[in-house]
């Protein structure tokens, strides 16, 4: 019996990645997030399994019931929006799970940063204008920060900031990273990403809140912050580049 940590990707079904549909397809029991996780994710399911929401549970219940799973040799597909790398709380359970001496192993989803670079059109690290991008959030009323992770800090860096569960707080993110990266510095907010009830918002990032509201979006979104949003003039990536060396490396020495 294996629990199976599964990358459920910002929430298209075709999204899914083949190993993922595989797993959930043979899990007896499955647990994921109703408000993360579409009705329809759980069509794939085989006949008859045990499905919960978790929404509304601790973190005691939800043990309980992988370890439930255990005793009764049922493997365990839990679900994590998006990549169970990044803000899934999957590290708590792992700890979990190996004090219990239950397995377990991880199966990689599409990030929900990647659906919503994609359905802005945009490539987050472009030559010359940024190539590093950094994930974060913000404190708010969850889990609070590292000491030297305030936004205002990482800011600091430059680079393109893509921010999770933090659109609730726009006004606060503008204000942290205004003094770093400008008000008329490119910014776009996605919610619900790669679903048919996306929205996407494009501007700067002092218009980012205004536009937020007026849109009612409050939770499932991506904000993302950078000059490479808006990038045109820049030069062509070496990757590809006629002067690139394409010989073929000789045998190690």
């Amino acid at each position: 019996m294996t629990v199976h940590f599964i990358g459920a990707g910002p929430g298209a079904v075709d999204l899914l990645t083949l190993r993922a549909r595989d797993l959930i397809g043979a899990a007896p029991v499955c647990l994921y997030a109703g408000s993360l996780v579409p009705p329809e994710m759980l069509e794939i399911c085989p006949p008859g399994a045990r499905t919960v929401d978790t929404a509304l549970m601790t973190l005691d219940e939800i043990l309980d019931e992988m370890v439930r799973a255990h005793r009764h040799g049922l493997d365990v597909a839990r679900l994590a929006s998006g990549d169970p790398s990044v803000f899934s709380a999957m590290a708590e359970q792992m700890r979990r799970l190996e004090a219990e001496g239950v397995p377990y192993d991880v199966c990689p989803g599409v990030p929900a940063y990647a659906a919503a670079a994609a359905a802005l059109g945009r490539e987050l690290t472009v030559p010359t204008v940024a190539q590093t991008v950094t994930l974060t959030r913000i404190a708010a009323r969850a889990t609070p920060m590292p000491e030297n992770e305030g936004l205002d800090k990482l800011g600091a860096a430059g680079g393109t900031v893509v921010l999770h569960l933090a659109v609730h707080r726009i006004a606060e993110v503008v204000d942290a990273l205004a003094p770093s990266y400008g008000g008329d510095c490119p910014a776009a907010v996605v919610a619900h990403a790669s679903r048919a009830h996306e929205i996407v918002l494009r501007g700067t990032l002092e218009q980012m809140p205004k536009a937020v509201d007026e849109a009612g979006i409050q939770r499932t979104a991506v904000i993302i912050v950078g000059e490479a949003l808006a990038a045109r003039h820049f030069p062509d990536s070496h990757l590809y580049s006629a002067d690139r060396c394409r010989a073929p490396e000789g045998p190690a020495q």
